[in-house]
């Protein structure tokens, strides 16, 4: 039977930042991991990782918010809501997102819920949302392009948006 391992780093950065710990960026290598086949850290599952990363952000972003839109109509950001606690789904105001495909179907039907009718989350163009956003698109993925429409909504990175990716 396989072992499946603990993501003790993003764990021990948690309980850090909620005890009230900063961050800071320091420009030189601070620590060196060698990594092996026999290494722990390719015991931790992709979901385990993404589960801790979920509840974090419900327990201290969403928490805090009554409503918000997820920034991105694709495979991540639907990832995402399906991850949600029924409680911070029902507070997804909106989905946005830049492609046309995505906007024309006009909302996207959670399939998978036991609710009649299926929630059905309306999907509409960056420009048409309303903040607080959630940000599921990946960083330097668009050749400056999400960046650039990102700063054009004039947002504060922790009040009005947090990335999620």
């Amino acid at each position: 039977s396989e072992i499946q391992g603990v993501p003790e780093d993003l764990l021990f950065f948690y309980k850090h930042l909620q005890k009230g710990g900063g961050v800071l960026r320091v420009n030189r290598c601070l620590l060196l991991y060698r990594y092996h086949p026999q290494a722990a850290t390719h015991s931790v599952h992709e979901e385990t990782i993404w589960n801790h990363r979920v509840k974090f952000l419900e327990d201290r972003v969403l928490s805090t918010w009554t409503s918000f839109t997820i920034w991105n109509a694709g495979k991540q950001g639907k990832k995402l809501y399906r991850s949600l606690s029924p409680a911070n789904r029902k507070k997804v105001t909106a989905f946005c997102d830049v492609d046309e495909k995505k906007i024309a179907k006009g909302f996207y039907t959670f399939e998978e819920s036991e609710e009649r009718p299926k929630p059905k989350i309306p999907i509409c163009h960056f420009r048409e949302a309303t903040p607080p956003f959630i940000i599921c698109v990946k960083q330097d993925l668009t050749g400056g392009a999400f960046e650039t429409n990102l700063s054009m909504l004039n947002l504060k990175e922790g009040r009005d948006y947090y990335h999620f990716n």
